[in-house]
Order: structure tokens, then C-alpha cells, then sequence
């Protein structure tokens, strides 16, 4: 167990006392928040907060360990930040896992060429654990799809995509143009792991669009797809048993920016830079140019795994 992220959500649910605004603090599902506090109370023998349908208080040992909790992630934060200046410095990045591996390279390497005294440490994470890396100064910068509206993380251009939908080449609908919403009435769905706001504005716009899947499932993989007991949504894909077709009136807007917390680096901006390059030409992602605070849909880059 990561002892000093655990201590950042505890002191995170400490000051708000309520589960639900601290996993929007914190850019995560509540479910998770909350098994990660008890995951905690279990490592520490003791009970951090009490819990009721109304309220959430601190314990008394809660209380007591609240400083404690605060002086060690402070220190943490603070060690990592000395560790990464001076010579020969790292730059911790976070990639969504999704967006492949020709891209992750493309990002890498571009980086080194245009900061080659910086090495990149990339980490491939979900947008909601970096943006707790993030906030715990585990990651310098990520690319994170949103919506992401945590007090403290500044964000990069915008860059969309609206996609399409991805069935078995053996589904009816693969023989059309184009695909509308509710053309897939009926159908089961598969999303994204670990992006619960992307999946709760996906869902609003296909139950908005007469589309509303007979049951949802979180994969990395088109394996239900191709085995045609499901569809997906994502970029252009070309692969054996698939067919991808566009949706009737681009309803779906996904957005991905890169992010980081406070003021960025010298390293980090060069990599935000890198970052909308590469998407632009090796994902197929275009420019949006409204603020990810005010607009907050995201999008994969460049499809499942097959």
C-alpha cells in the first residue's frame, strides 16, 4: 500500500468531511475513496472517521493523526521536489493507457528531442490516479481526459475527438454510412475502466440520444465486441472482425488535455507542447480551445486494445 497517498485522501476526506466532495477534491469515483480509508483504518488498527447516513465526523484518533497525516505528505511533496531539481532531473509523466503504444512512443520521443537533458519517466495511469499522483507530487505532468475539476491542477489546450462507434463485422448496422444513437437501442456497451465522469457523460448523451445499453461493462479489450455481444465507442480502428462507423451528428465529444498542479516547469511545458503535437498528428485529435472548467468531456485516443 502507497502509505503517503493513503495519508493525502484521509487528510482530503478530513477537511471536508463528506466522502462525495472529497473524491470530486481528489478527481475520483466516492466508491474507491471510500475503500481506500478503510484499506487505511485496516493497516493502521484504528477507526479514522465516524460514519452515518448525515454526517461524516473524525474519531478521536482521527484527530490525533490529522496533523501527523499532514506534516508527513507535506514533507513527502517536499523531498520529491528537491530530488527533481539540479542535474541530470526527471520528469515523472502520466499517459492514458489507451492511447497505444505508437503514441506513448511518439510522446517520449518527442520529449527527449526537445528537452535532452530531462529524462522522462512515463507511468501508464488512468486519469483518475493521476490526478492523485498529481496532487501528491508523484507525477510532474499527466494526460488526463476530463471532466477533471480538482482545486489545485491547471490544464493544457484542450484537444477533442468525437468518435464513433465500433461493432462486430458481423452486427447488421457495420453494412451502414454512419450509425445514429439510437440505432443501437438494445445493445450492451462497452467503456473506458477507471473514467467515471467520462462514463456518466457518455451514458447522459446516449440515453439522450434514445440510446440506453441493456447492460454496461468496463474493459481494456474489444473482446465483446468482436465477439458481437456488444458495442464501443472510440476513434477510427482497423481491425480483423471490427468495422467502425461514424455517428449521426458527432452527438459524443471527448476531451484530453495534459495537466499538472500549480506553476509547470520549464520540463513540463516543453512536454505540454509535445503533447499536442503528437496528438494532433498521430491521434487524430483536434484543437478545441474552450477551457476544460468550463467544457469537461474527454476522449480516447486511439481506441481499446485489441
Amino acid at each position: 500500500m502507497d502509505i503517503v497517498r493513503h495519508l493525502r485522501y484521509f487528510t482530503v476526506v478530513a477537511e471536508e468531511l463528506h466522502f462525495g466532495n472529497a473524491a470530486i477534491r481528489l478527481g475520483m469515483a466516492q466508491p474507491p475513496l471510500s475503500q481506500r480509508i478503510r484499506r487505511l483504518e485496516d493497516e493502521l488498527g484504528v477507526r479514522l472517521f465516524d460514519r452515518s447516513a448525515r454526517q461524516v465526523r473524525l474519531t478521536e484518533q482521527g484527530r490525533l493523526l490529522l496533523p501527523e497525516a499532514r506534516e508527513i505528505v507535506s514533507r513527502v511533496e517536499r523531498l520529491r521536489e528537491l530530488a527533481g531539481r539540479g542535474e541530470g532531473a526527471v520528469l515523472r509523466v502520466g499517459v492514458l493507457p489507451d492511447l497505444g503504444s505508437a503514441v506513448i512512443a511518439a510522446l517520449i520521443a518527442g520529449f527527449r528531442e526537445r528537452a535532452p537533458d530531462v529524462r522522462p519517466a512515463p507511468a501508464e495511469m488512468w486519469s483518475a490516479d493521476q490526478v492523485a499522483a498529481l496532487l501528491d507530487g508523484t507525477l510532474d505532468v499527466g494526460v488526463v481526459r476530463h471532466p477533471v475539476t480538482v482545486p489545485g491542477l491547471r490544464f493544457g489546450p484542450v484537444l477533442v475527438q468525437r468518435p464513433g462507434v465500433v461493432l462486430a463485422e458481423t452486427d447488421p448496422l457495420a453494412a451502414s454510412a454512419s450509425v445514429h444513437l439510437a440505432d443501437l437501442a438494445g445493445r450492451r456497451l462497452v467503456l473506458y475502466p477507471h473514467e467515471p465522469g467520462l462514463h456518466e457523460e457518455t451514458l447522459t448523451e446516449c440515453r439522450r440520444h434514445g440510446f440506453v445499453p441493456a447492460e454496461v461493462h468496463e474493459a481494456q479489450t474489444l473482446g465483446l465486441v468482436m465477439a458481437g455481444t456488444a458495442v464501443a465507442f472510440g476513434p477510427q480502428v482497423a481491425l480483423p472482425g471490427l468495422r467502425w462507423r461514424p455517428l449521426l451528428g458527432t452527438p459524443l465529444t471527448w476531451q484530453v488535455s495534459t495537466a499538472w498542479r500549480g506553476e509547470p516547469g520549464e520540463a513540463a511545458v516543453a512536454f505540454g507542447a509535445v503533447a499536442v503535437r503528437v496528438l494532433k498528428e498521430n491521434a487524430g485529435m483536434t484543437d478545441d480551445g474552450v477551457a476544460p472548467a468550463r467544457r469537461v468531456r474527454a476522449r480516447p485516443a486511439s481506441g481499446f486494445l485489441a
